[in-house]
């Protein structure tokens, strides 16, 4: 059996009255992505910086490439590159000059040094702007810097939190793409995000932490599937009293009816030949229909039926921890 890359078991940590862990539980695979998603509070934070050595658990094991955190924190960080939620680098350098002093702190040559600072530019589409400073940077290119930065030392695990935040649609892809990129190379990824559809997008699979427990745990697809979020929505050719009582028994729930009259709504078990069944009920009882359409969940149906609010709801922050700023984690994880 392949050995996990990212292990955590019955993790507990907390911040005086704070409960920030209360026994995690999870792991990824070599060469995959583990979405941790959660509202704020949730946990997400003091588990990265458990993972990351910047943080001490209260019990529970954590492990990365094989090595305990607590125990083996230095060879941890060996092993490990983080992209912090705020970009790190010197705003007052240049892209090329920011990748050749992370590279000699990490212990390269001078030679070396730059050499791995323009291949990773290369790699992630900046060589054209390698020797201008980084604050003339768009905000699409300082995060891809800042992802560069975390991979200089070719480490086996990269921890990015919230790597796409902010960032225009466009530049959202891009990174999207060097994350696929580094997948096709071996890296594991913890990924935590505040899109859910990044996190459907890019992880294999997906964590979902509240009040400091896991309430889910699988593929996208698993996630979707167990929350039994689908619905139907039917537009009726003309308003008709007798409509909701036609698909009550089709569906879950209480039926919604919009304003007009003209449009169903309803929570159902999307089960083969559905919308075939809806439209033989409603044409029994005389209804013409329009249209008829299921729509399967997406990860914020999963979402709001597990947590029961918003990915960034307005919760209080987990910890002391959140205070801390990108950078304190950063240079934590590469020293």
């Amino acid at each position: 059996m392949t050995q996990a890359m990212i292990e955590v078991d019955a993790l507990t940590k907390r911040y005086g009255e704070t409960q920030a862990l209360a026994g995690v539980d999870f792991s990824a695979a070599p060469g995959t992505v583990l979405g941790l998603l959660g509202p704020n509070g949730a946990g997400k934070t003091t588990a990265v910086r458990v993972l990351t050595t910047l943080a001490l658990p209260d019990s529970g094991r954590a492990a990365v490439a094989g090595i305990d955190v607590v125990r083996h924190p230095a060879e941890v960080r060996r092993r490990i590159g983080v992209a912090a939620q705020d970009a790190t680098l010197d705003r007052l350098l240049t892209g090329r000059q920011n990748l050749v002093l992370v590279a000699e702190l990490s212990g390269m040559s001078r030679r070396l040094a730059r050499a791995r600072a323009a291949e990773l530019l290369e790699e992630f589409e900046l060589a054209d702007a390698a020797d201008r400073v980084v604050k003339g940077y768009s905000g699409g290119m300082r995060r891809r810097l800042d992802v560069a930065a975390s991979l200089v030392a070719r480490p086996p695990v990269l921890f990015l939190d919230e790597p796409t935040t902010g960032l225009d649609p466009s530049s959202r892809q891009r990174v999207w793409e060097a994350v696929r990129q580094l997948l096709a190379g071996g890296v594991t990824v913890l990924l935590t995000t505040q899109y859910l559809e990044e996190a459907d997008a890019l992880a294999d699979r997906i964590v979902v932490i509240d009040h400091g427990r896991v309430v889910a745990n699988g593929t996208p697809l698993e996630l979707k599937q167990a929350s039994r979020g689908a619905r139907v929505e039917v537009t009726l050719a003309s308003p008709h009293p007798e409509a909701v009582a036609a698909v009550a028994s089709l569906v879950n729930g209480p039926v919604r009816v919009s304003d007009d009259g003209r449009h169903l709504g309803a929570g159902v078990d999307p089960v083969p030949g559905l919308a075939t069944s809806i439209v033989r009920a409603l044409d029994l009882a005389g209804i013409l229909v329009d249209n008829v359409e299921v729509r399967q969940p997406s990860l914020d149906d999963v979402f709001f039926s597990l947590t029961g609010g918003e990915l960034n709801g307005g919760r209080p922050p987990e910890g002391p921890e959140q205070a801390d700023d990108g950078h304190k984690m950063l240079e934590g994880a590469r020293s």
